[in-house]
């Protein structure tokens, strides 16, 4: 009888490579479904923050189309906050004033504005399509 043991034994088929190669590629499927996770998070925050500044300037210019008063709490509290967005806008066109008197308020049609929105939601779409194309250049598509 042999006394000494094999320095060579053969492995054992009990799976194990099989079962390190699987465990391989359930932690790379894992890694993956993060990266898409946080790739779809920073894209919802995209389209939220576009969509809560949309609808604030929307406010703005249905308040300047209906004529409300300037000095009222609401009105301008939505004026200030929408007002560093408006800015950059604000003397590409002059805007016509369809009626002066005091006891009615100044209904302004507001070209800006109109173009301010179009522009923000087209830099929206533009920055959630970047985030997409790098998420498929970081994405492993073997899985």
């Amino acid at each position: 009888m042999n006394q000494y043991p094999n320095p060579n034994p053969q492995p054992e088929d009990d799976g194990s490579v099989n079962e390190v190669a699987k465990l391989r590629q359930e932690q790379q499927k894992v890694d993956a479904i993060r990266k898409r996770v946080l790739f779809r998070r920073i894209e919802n925050s995209i389209y939220i923050l576009v969509g809560l500044l949309e609808v604030l300037l929307v406010l703005r210019f249905f308040l300047r189309l209906s004529g409300a008063n300037p000095e009222n709490t609401f009105a301008k509290f939505i004026y200030a906050l929408s007002g560093p967005f408006v800015s950059p806008f604000s003397t590409l066109f002059i805007s016509p004033v369809e009626r002066t008197d005091a006891t009615l308020g100044t209904n302004i049609f507001d070209v800006n504005l109109l173009i301010a929105i179009v522009i923000y939601a087209l830099l929206g779409f533009l920055a959630s399509w970047i985030v997409r194309y790098i998420y498929r250049q970081v994405a492993p598509t073997d899985f």
